[in-house]
C-alpha cells in the first residue's frame, strides 16, 4: 500500500503538474474520511503520510478549550483542558491532543475518496496558479477564443487553463458574440475566488480603446505617437486626443492610415463604433475647438475659475455641434477635462452683452467712475475689483486712454472698496451672537460659543449637524472632546426618537 501511495502521488503530479505535497494532502483527507465513516460516532481523524516512504499513520484528535469555555459545540470532537491533560500532560487550549488508532487499507474506497479530493485539489491549485500569473497585469489586453455565452456575460478561454469574463455590462451594446469567435478585452480585475470567475475584463472601457489603437497602430505602441486622452459611448461613438513626438509624422493621418484602415480596423472591433481623431494642442481652448470636430467653432470664451467654456457655432450647425442626445459635447467635455456649453453665435453675443453690462455697472457704480471708463477696464479683460486694486501699475499704465494719475486713482478707489467690504465683514462676525441652548450646553464654554457663533454655528441644531471633522477646522481642539461635545448636541434628537 505503501508503494501504491507513493505511485499515485508521483502519476498524479506529472499528469497534472501540480505539487506532490499537495497530493499527499489530498490522499490523508481522503484516508482520514474513510476512517472517521468506519466509526459510529462522529470523530475528528488525522492521517500523517510519510514523504519518503509512503507508510501512514492515524490518530484521533479533540480540539482543547479551557475549563470555563461556553464554545464547546461539537463534543466528540472537543474537550475541556481537565479532560486533555489526560490524554497529553502537555494539552494547551487552542491546541489539540491525539491519540493513536488503527488505520484503513489504502483500497478501492479511500482511492476513489482520494481521487475525488485530488481533483478539488487540482482545480484548486490550477486556479492559484492562474491568479499568480495574471496578477499585476491589470490594464493588459488579453484575447481568446469565446468559450461560452450566457445571460450573465461572455466566458473567454485564454489557455493554460486561465478563463476571462466579460459581464453583459462591459461588452459593447448589440454586439455579436458566439462561442469559438476570438475575442480581445481588457483585463481589469484579477479576484482570487473559490468558484466562478476569477479575471474580469471589459471591451467598453476608455482604455480598451487606447490598446487598441496600440495594437493598429505602430507608431503609437513604439511611443512616436502618444494618445493623451480618450471618451468613448459604447458602441456608438469615441473621440481619442493624439500627439506626435516626432514632427515628421502626422498623428492624425498615423491613425487614420491608408483609406481609413487602421481607424476602420479599430471600428470594426468595437462593432462599428465610430472613432474621431482629434489632434491634441497644449492651448485648451485650441484643443477644445479641435476635439468639437466635426463641427466648426465660431468662437470660444474661457472662464478659468470655474473651468468651464462658451462655445459659439453658426445657428445651422448647432446640432451637429451637440450631436445626437448631446453625444458630440458630452464626448468632447470628457476628453478635453473642461465643462463646455455650447450655443449659438446670437446666443452667445447676447451672452457676452449681458456680462458686460454687469461689469460696467459694477465697475461704474463701485469705483464711481463714467460709463467710459468702466467699459475700457471690461475691454481690457478686468471682471473683478480685486483684479484693479492689486494687478501691477505698469500694466495699467500700459492701456492707451490711462495715464499715471488715473491709474494711481483707479487702484485706490478699488482697495478703498475692498477695505469697505472687509470691515463690514468684521462687524457682522463681532455681531454674532450664540444661542442660549448652544451656550447652556453641557461641556461649551463662553469662549468656545461665541467662536463658533461667528463662524456660522449659532445654534445647538447647528452644533449637531456638523461632523467632527467640520468642528475642528472651525477650532482647535482634541479630536475626542470635540466628538464629545457634538454628541452633547446630539443627545436632543435620541431622546425624541425613544420617546417616538
Amino acid at each position: 500500500m505503501s508503494k501504491e501511495i507513493l505511485m499515485v502521488v508521483d502519476a498524479v503530479s506529472n499528469e497534472k503538474g501540480v505539487e506532490k505535497d499537495i497530493i499527499f494532502e489530498a490522499i490523508e483527507a481522503a484516508l482520514a474520511s474513510a476512517t472517521a465513516r468506519r466509526h459510529a460516532e462522529d470523530i475528528a481523524v488525522r492521517v500523517a503520510i510519510d514523504r519518503e516512504d509512503g507508510s501512514y499513520e492515524t490518530f484521533r484528535r479533540w480540539l482543547v478549550f479551557a475549563d470555563d469555555s461556553t464554545e464547546l459545540e461539537v463534543p466528540d470532537h472537543e474537550l475541556r483542558m481537565i479532560d486533555a491533560v489526560d490524554v497529553d500532560e502537555n494539552a494547551e487550549p487552542g491546541g489539540y491532543v491525539e491519540v493513536p488508532m488503527e488505520s484503513v487499507e489504502f483500497g478501492r474506497i479511500a482511492a476513489q475518496t482520494a481521487k475525488q479530493v485530488i481533483v478539488q485539489k487540482v482545480r484548486e491549485a490550477e486556479r492559484e496558479q492562474v491568479v499568480e500569473e495574471y496578477k499585476g497585469r491589470e490594464g493588459e489586453m488579453l484575447s481568446g477564443l469565446v468559450k461560452r455565452v450566457d445571460r450573465n456575460g461572455v466566458y473567454i478561454d485564454l489557455g493554460g487553463n486561465a478563463e476571462g469574463f466579460v459581464a453583459r455590462d462591459q461588452m459593447v451594446p448589440r454586439e455579436p458574440a458566439r462561442p469559438h469567435d476570438r475575442m480581445k478585452a481588457l483585463l481589469v480585475e484579477v479576484r482570487s475566488e473559490q468558484r466562478g470567475p476569477q479575471l474580469f475584463m471589459t471591451r467598453t472601457s476608455a482604455e480598451f480603446l487606447v490598446e487598441l489603437f496600440k495594437i493598429e497602430v505602430p507608431e503609437v505602441g513604439q511611443g512616436l505617437i502618444d494618445i493623451l486622452g480618450s471618451a468613448r459611448d459604447p458602441g456608438l461613438r469615441a473621440k481619442i486626443a493624439v500627439k506626435s513626438n516626432d514632427s515628421r509624422i502626422d498623428p492624425v493621418g498615423a491613425c487614420v492610415g491608408m483609406r481609413g484602415s487602421r481607424v476602420q480596423a479599430v471600428s470594426n472591433e468595437l462593432a462599428g463604433e465610430r472613432v474621431d481623431i482629434i489632434l491634441w494642442d497644449e492651448n485648451p481652448a485650441q484643443f477644445v475647438v479641435n476635439s468639437m470636430s466635426p463641427a466648426e467653432v465660431v468662437s470660444i470664451v474661457m472662464d478659468e475659475d470655474a473651468h468651464s467654456m462658451d462655445i459659439a457655432v453658426d445657428e445651422e450647425k448647432l446640432s451637429q455641434a451637440i450631436g445626437r442626445g448631446g453625444q458630440n459635447i458630452r464626448l468632447a467635455s470628457e476628453l478635453t477635462g473642461w465643462e463646455l456649453n455650447v450655443m449659438t453665435e446670437t446666443d452667445a453675443e447676447q451672452k457676452s452683452e449681458s456680462e458686460m453690462r454687469v461689469l460696467l455697472e459694477l465697475f461704474a457704480k463701485q469705483l464711481d467712475v463714467d460709463e467710459e471708463i468702466a467699459l475700457i477696464l471690461v475691454q481690457e479683460g478686468f471682471s473683478t475689483i480685486e483684479e484693479v486694486a492689486y494687478v501691477p501699475t505698469s500694466e495699467l499704465v500700459e492701456i492707451e486712454e490711462f495715464d499715471e494719475d488715473i491709474v494711481n486713482e483707479l487702484r485706490n478707489r478699488a482697495r478703498d472698496v475692498l477695505l469697505t467690504q472687509a470691515i463690514v465683514s468684521e462687524e457682522k462676525i463681532d455681531e454674532a451672537q450664540p444661542a442660549e441652548d448652544l451656550l447652556s450646553l453641557e461641556g461649551m464654554d463662553k469662549s468656545l460659543a461665541f467662536t463658533l457663533a461667528s463662524k456660522g454655528v449659532v445654534t445647538r441644531e447647528d452644533l449637531a449637524e456638523l461632523a467632527t471633522d467640520d468642528l475642528l477646522e472651525l477650532n482647535e481642539m482634541d479630536q475626542e472632546e470635540a466628538a464629545a461635545l457634538i454628541m452633547k448636541a446630539r443627545a436632543h434628537w435620541f431622546e425624541a426618537e425613544q420617546q417616538a
